[in-house]
């Protein structure tokens, strides 16, 4: 199922849940960074205690608290996660040193994602770069090399995250336009925050923060990935582009189970978040799930087919879907090599 529901009802039934709560916003920020400081001190603790297993189990419980730092920080770019804008902004600049994200760099680049969402002729303001069918055939071999490594699942989940948060965020692109000292004060933080790691609980503190960032980073890349590459996703060039088809159709709802909405604060409801970004992260699950049937997009992507989104590579202007590395391109590029 693939189809624009009617605008004026959708609109109707998500207005009530676009109510922000300042005493669920800071519920879900403290109550995050709670569960964010208590992995991070215990799995340090677990660590010197030789107790590996426990200390594993915090690493993944911090780098899911991380990603949901991340989302809520998202929130705040969009004003969402509380009522008043100044709370939002101070939370989400407060929040930078967690998600090792500059903050208005990020809304920034975040809003010119959601302003170009599925078009072709802006794919510099998506989060992962996407070619098409005609593009591919016409590339010479280096750059289908350089796709080819770039789309491989492999390397995009452990150098994406890598390169974007560690790399990337230090000096986002953007930075000259939306102000340098605000990304360099964010740096300054960020050294700051690891110094005061290092002096508390020392070098093994260092490590469980680095490892756990590493993980977030494959969280997050993976969830960035599947929230617009899907066989049914939406693209297309002006003037038939329809940005509301592409923000419902283009965008992917994720059904991973109560446990992952939880660590990474709802985000996995995409389409309802670009249709409406003044929805909380606290009020997606909840809309998707009293979403009617008349009024979804696409149907819910479960674990089998998000696994299996991984081999879609290229977008088919033609077929109007995503589609794998041609099988006979594949044989002539091996063939040539």
């Amino acid at each position: 199922m693939t189809e624009t529901p009617d605008q004026a009802a959708l609109r109707a039934f998500l207005r009530p849940y676009t109510t922000k709560s300042d005493g669920r916003g800071a519920l879900s920020f403290a109550g995050t960074l709670v569960v964010y400081g208590g992995a991070l001190i215990l799995g340090v603790a677990l660590a010197e205690a030789g107790q590996w297993a426990g200390a594993v189990a915090m690493v993944g419980v911090l780098a899911f608290a991380s990603v949901r730092l991340y989302v809520l920080q998202h929130d705040c770019g969009h004003a969402a996660l509380f009522r008043r804008k100044g709370l939002n902004d101070v939370v989400g600049y407060a929040l930078s040193v967690f998600s090792l994200t500059p903050y208005r760099v990020m809304q920034y680049n975040h809003n010119q994602h959601h302003a170009y969402l599925g078009n072709l002729d802006h794919r510099e303001t998506t989060e992962v770069y996407t070619m098409t069918l005609a593009e591919w055939q016409a590339a010479p071999w280096h750059r289908r090399l350089w796709y080819r490594l770039y789309r491989n699942p492999v390397v995009m989940l452990s150098l994406g995250g890598i390169y974007a948060y560690f790399i990337a965020y230090r000096w986002p692109r953007n930075t000259r336009v939306v102000g340098v000292w605000g990304v360099i004060a964010h740096n300054l933080m960020l050294a700051g925050y690891l110094t005061l790691i290092w002096a508390t609980l020392g070098l093994v503190g260092l490590v469980v923060w680095g490892v756990s960032a590493l993980l977030a980073g494959v969280i997050g890349v993976f969830l960035v990935y599947l929230q617009h590459n899907f066989e049914e996703t939406y693209w297309d060039r002006k003037p038939s582009l329809d940005f509301r088809k592409a923000t419902l159709v283009g965008s992917s709802s994720l059904d991973l189970g109560w446990l992952w909405d939880l660590g990474t604060g709802n985000i996995a409801y995409h389409d309802l978040h670009h249709y409406n970004p003044g929805i909380p992260s606290y009020n997606l699950r909840r809309c998707q799930r009293a979403l009617p049937e008349a009024l979804r997009a696409h149907d819910v992507i479960r674990w089998p087919e998000a696994i299996r989104s991984f081999r879609l590579k290229l977008w088919d202007e033609d077929a109007g879907r995503l589609v794998p590395f041609p099988k006979a391109e594949t044989a002539r590029m091996v063939a040539a090599e």
